[in-house]
């Protein structure tokens, strides 16, 4: 069965989204930096696919994460792209099978 996401999720401040939904996808031969690569994205987000995650993050977040990904990559050999996904694309994803993840939500008070 085909499920679309239907609501708006995000930490928001006045109203306004804070974080926004990021697909990282990674290709890495090497086991070990593989291994790291995943712990790493773990903290981040939700591991959807063998190299697939599913981070919704501040800008500061993607950056913490991407900085720590640079550190452990081979800049010859491996990739980790990293994907935005926009507000308006973010109703339109369409999911087949089991349901696809969500944001959990916070609350600052």
């Amino acid at each position: 069965m085909m499920e679309k996401r239907k609501n708006n999720v995000g930490v928001s401040v006045r109203g306004e989204r804070q974080s926004h939904l990021y697909v990282v996808a990674y290709d890495i031969p090497d086991d070990k930096r593989r291994t790291k690569v995943h712990k790493i994205l773990k903290g981040f987000g939700q591991w959807t696919e063998f190299s697939l995650f599913e981070c919704f993050l501040t800008k500061k977040e993607c950056l913490l994460m991407h900085a720590k990904l640079d550190k452990h990559l081979n800049a010859g050999i491996d990739r980790v792209r990293i994907y935005t996904i926009c507000d308006t694309c973010l109703t339109k994803i369409d999911t087949v099978g089991i349901p696809e993840p969500k944001e959990d939500t916070s609350y600052l008070i």
